[in-house]
């Protein structure tokens, strides 16, 4: 090989070396850009911006505002302003945690097809986000603002903005109820229940709510009332079918003539005067037709598909099963008390007892709250006698009257100058239950087993 010829070969070789050598260095300079910084990148008053707008995940939103925010693609959609504004925070103090300065190649950070770009307006200035991939090492996201850098950021604005038209809706929302002063049914359920604090028509003093029901108050069990209005409260009012219900839709859902409209009025929080809250509830007609017409065998497992809708609101709500089983327990026997004798057992003075033709009567007297049981002048202990009396609940209300032989009677003594005493008579009824009424009145079918331990309670008590 001639000389020349050699020297060309090493020339072009040492070029390319010059060459590559170049290119590292480079690369090895564009790495020595990264580093740390604390700088907030983007100041945005939130009350400043007047459009907005997001692409992520094939889904394209846009908003403007005019006095309030309003979706673009549909002005009747209720949006919730909150949201938005929660939105827009994100960018109102926007800090990196690293810079990368001087970027030649978006693409490795995932910023030259973005996993979401937004935009803001305030009328002056517009400003483009586009969110890239997560960094490797610390799994934050890679962010660029137009401004030729690269950022990962200490939050990852997709936390708010990877939503779903949904998450967007300004959902009806029941209120906390202070001090609720009245609750009425209508449709499958109507009757009112009032609150009223000390009243003279129950001996339990726990007892706030009553019952308006053959021109009479029937005390409730508060317990269960005040349960009740938590499931409306907490009611998962989220999935919803439309927000601009028409006349033939409402009759679609059922919600035309509701199943059952709750109305509370209450009190408002921290003020004065009354507000009210309404919510209508239905089981999808066509449904609730073919369940009516089912063998009851069939309905053990059957599918519920229901709705509900407050006050006037047009949004429509698809509810759960289980929340439309609570909504419709709202009768006088879902909310009564369950046990026969509903007060605390320390306002008792006196028990007289009468059983396989035997009267008996145990006294109690209190010292320094403490209750002492005699019987025949002799302290008692009776815990499995109390226990057994506690136990006595309903397993199902009645109105049957009896039938058959009475099992035991007891006439309790009370601390109460509205009701001196309460008899409680228990009848034989099968083998299962035993028929309880109470002052003369049917009321309840009780475990006969239950019956059974009262029974052999006092056995223990007057043959010990």
């Amino acid at each position: 090989m001639k000389r020349s010829k050699r020297i060309y070969i090493l020339l072009a070789v040492l070029a390319v070396v010059c060459i590559a050598t170049f290119i590292v260095s480079r690369v090895e300079e564009h790495k020595e850009k990264i580093k740390n910084t604390d700088a907030v990148i983007l100041e945005i008053p939130p009350d400043s911006v007047k459009t907005l707008s997001w692409e992520h995940d094939s889904k394209k939103f846009a908003l403007h505002k005019d006095d309030k925010w309003i979706y673009d693609a549909d002005e009747q959609f209720p949006v919730d302003q909150d949201r938005i504004d929660k939105l827009l925070k994100v960018f109102e103090k926007f800090g990196a945690a690293f810079i990368i300065e001087d970027v030649e190649n978006y693409g490795q950070y995932g910023l030259d097809k973005p996993v979401c770009t937004i935009r803001l307006s305030d009328g002056d200035k517009s400003y483009e986000i586009k969110l890239g991939d997560f960094s490797k090492m610390d799994a934050q996201r890679y962010v660029s603002i137009g401004d030729g850098n690269v950022y990962l950021v200490k939050k990852d604005p997709l936390d708010e903005y990877g939503v779903e038209l949904k998450d967007l809706i300004d959902n009806d929302k029941a209120p906390s109820f202070n001090k609720v002063q009245e609750i009425r049914f209508e449709g499958a359920e109507s009757y009112n229940i009032v609150y009223e604090e000390n009243s003279a028509d129950t001996y339990c003093k726990d007892d706030v709510y009553f019952a308006r029901l053959g021109g009479g108050k029937h005390p409730l069990d508060t317990s269960r009332v005040n349960s009740y209005l938590t499931n409306i409260r907490t009611l998962k009012l989220t999935d919803y079918v439309t927000y601009k219900a028409t006349d033939a839709e409402l009759k679609k859902y059922g919600l035309d003539a509701p199943e059952l409209m709750v109305t509370v009025r209450y009190a408002p929080e921290g003020g004065d005067g009354e507000e009210t809250f309404t919510i209508s509830v239905s089981r999808d007609p066509e449904e609730k037709k073919k369940a009516e017409n089912a063998e009851s065998e069939d309905k053990k497992d059957e599918e519920i598909t229901a709705y509900a809708r407050v006050g006037q609101s047009k949004i429509v709500y698809k509810i759960s099963a289980d929340d439309y089983k609570d909504l419709m327990a709202a009768s006088f026997n879902d909310l009564r008390h369950q046990e026969v004798f509903p007060a605390d057992l320390d306002i008792i003075t006196q028990f007289d007892i009468s059983l396989e033709g035997g009267s008996y009567t145990i006294t109690a007297e209190k010292k320094d709250n403490e209750i002492t049981y005699y019987y025949q002048g002799e302290k008692l202990d009776i815990t499995s006698f109390r226990s057994a009396f506690r136990a006595l609940k309903a397993e199902k209300f009645t109105d049957e009257k009896p039938a058959q032989k009475e099992e035991i009677s007891l006439t309790v003594h009370l601390e109460s100058d509205n009701f001196p005493h309460v008899k409680i008579q228990l009848y034989r009824y099968d083998g299962t239950y035993c028929l309880a009424v109470v002052d003369g009145k049917p009321v309840s079918l009780v475990r006969r087993s239950n019956v059974v331990d009262l029974i052999e309670a006092v056995h223990k008590i007057v043959l010990g």
